[in-house]
């Protein structure tokens, strides 16, 4: 029977052996025989002798296996009221033209493609697509302003763009087209060519010789058949969401992704061939890379591609109508979302509405997950709530609970135990290992396992000095927390969020934890700002329900004393402030760096990624008060 400690303890002791066996659940063009060549740490290579196809994995197999008219994608738009199935039979035909038409533009193994697109059923055949003849692609967000969309034009280099006329967002159009053009007229390097599919709901104007329109530019291609590609030959660039200067363009290979990211759907999410998983995600994001497209399709699942929000599209009970339409086994989400419908539909009368039995999990990551959102998902779902934590540069979980092989005991703030090549450690500023249960800088000991990021395109020196270089021998990823006497890993914050409170290190997620448990409390952030005495103190912004009788002067005193009596007075939380709404990217985090230098005076940019840039003058009216 299968476990966590052993399989765990297995791949430790065994690695080589370990992930060869694991790499058989995907289909190789040449197996390897070798799973790991670290004879350039920290440059590893995972499978360095197998040759495969990623895109050949994620959908020719299956339909010779006689599994064509299973539904690879379902399409849910509750914003424009579209749904749609596409099956694995179809994916293929759709990818195999799409691939033809690289082909017929001039593009060949290792070239670039930006992906530029909503959530459309196009954007994934986008993808796969170039996976099928080793074109390396890089998606960027729907909607990313001009001048981003321009560095990573200018930093990857694509010889060929391909976008959509328009994106949907609530109560308003996003369209892409302008926003392309001004991307390109700012960028430094020109593609040659862009392929532009139009929605219905606004058509874009051409430009003559480098625009073509999606359906005319695949007329005249021919089917193009998968080629085959080294394992260590890169799938795809992700730029990792920094809201200023250079952007970091996260490099994924092809065979140790594949192999992790099926490795993981049976083991971690518990979901097999012919079942229906979703990642409430966007594609943009690095969830909707791994487990939107590619590992639902390498593992034979049916994949949600879902265009709308938790809520307002039509209203707070969308999760549930689309679960209880589609038989969802596994929900993949953020901490948001359902603090969002919490906030909207705290008592859950929207859940009774629909049948959601067929509902095992749900699984939240991205940011932290509150202690009581989670009790909240907990009473009104009745299934485990799993909390996992992982990063764009990982590709999948570092830390998890893996429902494939035996549940773990939950504890509630916490992501669960490391998966496996994943080795753990909590070290001081001097690189010291520390004892359970203190804070501290989480790093994983090298080699990194499979999936996880091979170096910074364009870039190996990035890629050392950012996540190698502070501590020789470990990655490091940037967040902080603790393990307990069991071995759980506790993130308490980013390391920027660790405020130090006249010489007592502090967790802005502890102390957002202790606010959460107030009762009239919907959201909240804690923020280090600058004081003359202490150095630090944290200043806490609240959220509250719409329906909340109380003050908020009562509000307030009562969540200085929760503080004090949870934490302590060493905590020094004074100043609590009632607003609306959070700032927040597109993928839902919390922009605190830039809510920490409005609250300092200092100077600060909108984000590139703020879903939207005017609660940042709300907030900075708010501290002001």
């Amino acid at each position: 029977m299968k476990d966590y400690h052993s399989t765990y303890a297995f791949e430790k002791q065994d690695r080589e052996t370990f992930w060869l066996k694991a790499s058989k659940s995907i289909d190789w063009i040449i197996p390897p025989k070798i799973a790991l060549d670290d004879s350039n740490s920290p440059f590893s290579k995972w499978f360095p002798d197998g040759k495969m196809n990623s895109c050949f994995n994620a959908v020719d197999r299956h339909v010779l296996a006689g599994r064509q008219e299973q539904t690879a994608i379902q399409y849910e738009s509750p914003i424009t009221g579209q749904s749609a199935s596409m099956s694995y039979g179809e994916l293929k035909k759709q990818t195999e033209k799409f691939a033809g038409m690289l082909n017929e533009q001039g593009l060949k193994k290792g070239d670039r493609v930006i992906i530029y697109m909503p959530m459309i059923k196009e954007a994934v055949i986008a993808m796969l697509g170039c996976a099928r003849i080793g074109v390396v692609h890089s998606v960027v967000f729907g909607g990313f302003a001009a001048a981003e969309l321009a560095k990573r034009i200018n930093d990857c280099k694509p010889k060929l763009i391909v976008s959509a006329s328009c994106g949907h967002e609530p109560n308003r159009l996003v369209h892409y087209k302008p926003l392309l053009d001004q991307a390109i007229q700012q960028s430094k390097y020109k593609p040659s060519k862009c392929i532009i599919y139009q929605r219905d709901a606004a058509k874009a104007d051409l430009i003559v010789g480098r625009d073509i329109e999606w359906y005319e530019a695949l007329a005249s291609a021919t089917p193009a058949n998968p080629v085959a590609l080294s394992a260590n030959d890169p799938l795809y660039i992700l730029y990792t969401s920094g809201t200023t200067g250079q952007p970091k363009g996260v490099v994924r290979d092809n065979g140790g992704h594949a192999v992790a990211l099926c490795w993981s759907m049976s083991n971690i999410y518990d979901v097999n061939p012919g079942e229906v998983f979703w990642a409430a995600s966007d594609i943009g994001w690095v969830v909707g890379h791994s487990y939107i497209v590619y590992a639902p399709l390498f593992a034979g699942c049916t994949s949600i591609l879902f265009e709308g929000k938790p809520v307002g599209t039509p209203d707070a009970g969308v999760f549930w109508s689309v679960i209880e339409k589609n038989n969802v086994k596994t929900l993949f989400t953020a901490p948001t979302a359902f603090r969002a419908i919490k906030r909207i539909d705290p008592e859950g009368s929207f859940i009774k509405k629909h049948d959601i039995s067929s509902l095992k999990y749900l699984f939240l990551a991205g940011e932290r997950a509150d202690p009581d959102t989670i009790l909240w998902a907990q009473e009104k779902l009745r299934v485990p709530i799993i909390d996992h934590w992982w990063q764009t540069e990982t590709g999948w979980s570092i830390c998890a609970n893996p429902v494939g092989l035996d549940q773990l005991p939950i504890k509630i703030g916490s992501p669960s135990l490391p998966m496996p090549g994943f080795q753990i450690e909590v070290l001081d500023d001097s690189g010291n290992v520390l004892a359970n249960n203190v804070l501290g800088s989480i790093v994983i000991k090298l080699p990194l396992p499979p999936s996880c990021l091979t170096t910074i395109w364009g870039s190996n020196n990035t890629f050392v000095e950012k996540y190698l270089a502070r501590f020789p021998g470990y990655y490091e990823t940037g967040d902080a927390g603790y393990l307990d006497d069991d071995g759980y890993i506790y993130i308490m914050a980013r390391t920027d969020d660790i405020i130090n409170v006249a010489g007592h290190r502090l967790s802005t997620g502890q102390i957002e934890e202790v606010i959460s448990e107030h009762p009239d409390v919907a959201e909240c952030a804690v923020i280090g700002i600058n004081d003359e005495l202490k150095g630090q103190i944290p200043i806490s912004l609240v959220c509250l329900y719409p329906d909340t009788q109380n003050s908020e002067t009562k509000i307030c005193e009562e969540i200085v004393q929760l503080v004090i009596n949870k934490v302590g007075r060493v905590s020094s939380l004074k100043k609590v402030v009632i607003i609306d709404r959070l700032p927040k990217t597109r993928s839902g985090k919390i922009v605190r760096s830039t809510m920490v230098k409005i609250a300092n005076h200092e100077k600060w940019m909108i984000p590139a990624t703020i879903e939207d840039a005017t609660v940042l003058d709300e907030i900075s009216r708010a501290l002001e008060k």
